[in-house]
């Protein structure tokens, strides 16, 4: 089985920017999980982990995307990191078959640098780690 990018969307209110991604993985929640919510795992594909307590409240720093938070915290289920500057990042999977779905929004009000296409290729990096079998 491969993971597929089947969605993604971007809209603009005023000055905040919201992307919307469906993303159907390869391998089960549990087995995703620490990909989306260890240093290890976002370094991996996402953006490096300079901190990450793993903790509703807990700090967060991912370069190049900010630090903040942990505003929701359901282990295997949701992740969402709120940073400086009014961005969020919420990582939402939930069972499909024998893999699972990563429903995943990103809400920032910047200029628009993290782009769809960005987010694109970062998943597609993460797929190919999961269809590795990492």
């Amino acid at each position: 089985m491969s993971g597929s990018i089947e969605q993604g969307t971007s809209q603009t209110h005023g000055n905040t920017h919201i992307l919307h991604f469906l993303v159907r993985l390869p391998r089960p929640m549990e087995a995703v999980w620490p990909a989306l919510a260890t240093p290890d795992g976002l370094t991996a594909w996402c953006a490096p982990a300079d901190a990450l307590e793993p903790r509703l409240g807990g700090e967060v720093a991912l370069r190049g995307l900010g630090g903040g938070r942990i505003t929701a915290w359901d282990v295997d289920r949701v992740a969402e990191y709120t940073v400086e500057g009014g961005g969020r990042l919420r990582f939402h999977l939930e069972r499909d078959g024998d893999g699972c779905a990563l429903r995943f929004t990103h809400e920032f009000q910047e200029d628009g640098t993290e782009s769809e296409q960005r987010w694109r290729d970062r998943f597609e990096r993460l797929i190919g780690l999961l269809d590795d079998g990492s």
